[in-house]
């Protein structure tokens, strides 16, 4: 018998604010003049932009990325990893079409992604036969990462812009999984892109970069020294203090540096969905530590590690988790957050779970989980809740901010101060 009371309400993604006059479906259809479009590019240069995934329609922005750069005269090249594809995908569609344009495209197909090796194979051969060259990444390595790199010709010469995610580029799984992405183009992190390509390629054997964390090349031995920092800051009563969202936890080296931190007096806040070896709450261990799962409409998959550095936080999304197949055994990309105002989002959305009373479980000393418990008159925080009702807020205005989560209640005392 059908239980409709049992379904969650349907959800469609708002177009994301920072791209709303950079659609060219929109041009197309007349929704607006030709003078007020503006390409994705156009947007990029003003600003890095972060999107949040499936609360920011997939469609919208990566696609829409994509889809431009293989229009898009002045753009050179097109370079990006594939690691679980739609059954039907308008990127891959995209990729063929910037082929027959000209355009030099590459693409990292992983023939070993899990339950989806016949299906990447396929697209392998089909993305082969329209001229598009394709790789199948590092001997020895998975490749994992989640990044597009487009080289485009400018005035000021050529510029390089860069899509780096959590999630895959997949249309599907955009709709129920929520994934993070940031567009860019810093000249550092681009550079690093092309080296990292160089590195898939065969043509380079970076050991270094400038901005993004690399596995298995700098990801791991650098996220030790950002726990291993926190400590020092601890030590000399600067605060320690590490949060962090992720799929599973459960590389020992980091589980270890994570006890040492708690026991040095650092604040640990985890998001962890799926497995997690660290034990949180045992005295004398990890008294500090605290972890959470969230269940939701949506698969919790973005990943984010922010450390507080004393005041100066440095935050990171990307596609590795604490495991150490990530760290050791794929090749991974991680992406600091740069932009101020970008960061501080990131930092509400993990208070949001971290607050979430509704669709949080708290993990105790013995590992099992119980429900957050709420006080009878506590005010309801379901994390999941709030970003989509944020969405329907926002989507109905007439000239909606760039939010990519709610403000948080200081935010909101600052603005009214300033009236």
């Amino acid at each position: 018998t059908p239980q409709p009371g049992l379904r969650y309400p349907p959800h469609r993604g708002r177009l994301p604010p920072p791209f709303r006059r950079a659609q060219k479906s929109l041009l197309a259809d007349g929704s607006f003049p030709q003078e007020e479009f503006e390409s994705v590019f156009d947007v990029i240069r003003r600003g890095d932009v972060l999107v949040y995934h499936p609360y920011d329609l997939f469609t919208s922005s990566v696609e829409e990325f994509i889809n431009q750069a293989a229009d898009d005269p002045e753009v050179l090249a097109i370079k990006l990893t594939l690691y679980r594809l739609s059954p039907k995908s308008a990127i891959v569609d995209a990729l063929e079409r910037a082929s027959e344009h000209g355009k030099q495209v590459l693409a990292l197909v992983e023939l070993k992604a899990r339950f989806d090796e016949d299906n990447n194979i396929q697209w392998a051969r089909q993305l082969e036969r329209a001229g598009v060259h394709v790789v199948y990444g590092v001997l020895g390595y998975k490749t994992h990462t989640k990044v597009t790199l487009v080289v485009r010709k400018e005035r000021q010469g050529v510029r390089s812009y860069a899509h780096i995610g959590t999630g895959n580029y997949n249309t599907k799984t955009s709709r129920f999984y929520t994934d993070l992405g940031l567009f860019t183009c810093r000249p550092m992190i681009g550079q690093d892109l092309v080296e990292l390509f160089n590195y898939f390629t065969g043509y380079g054997k970076q050991q270094r970069f400038r901005r993004l964390l690399v596995a298995p090349v700098t990801l791991r031995d650098r996220m030790e020294a950002m726990i291993h920092r926190e400590i020092k800051h601890a030590n000399t009563q600067r605060g320690g203090h590490i949060r962090a969202k992720m799929n599973s936890l459960v590389d020992p080296a980091i589980i270890q540096a994570l006890y040492n931190a708690a026991k040095a007096g650092v604040r640990i806040d985890l998001v962890v969905r799926g497995m997690c070896s660290l034990r949180a709450g045992v005295p004398g261990l990890s008294e500090s530590i605290r972890v959470v799962s969230i269940i939701g409409p949506f698969l919790e998959h973005s990943r984010i590690f922010w450390f507080g550095n004393g005041g100066n936080p440095e935050v990171y999304i990307g596609s590795a988790d604490w495991m150490t197949r990530n760290l050791d055994r794929r090749v991974e990309c991680l992406t600091p957050v740069e932009d101020p105002l970008l960061r501080q989002k990131l930092e509400i959305l993990l208070s949001l779970y971290l607050q979430d009373n509704c669709g949080a479980w708290q993990m105790g000393p013995d590992g099992s989980y119980s429900p957050v418990s709420r006080h009878q008159d506590e005010v309801e925080r379901d994390a999941q809740q709030v970003l989509i009702q944020h969405w329907q807020a926002v989507q109905g205005r007439a000239d909606p901010s760039d939010a990519m989560v709610p403000e948080s209640d200081r935010q909101v005392e600052d603005r009214q101060d300033r009236g």
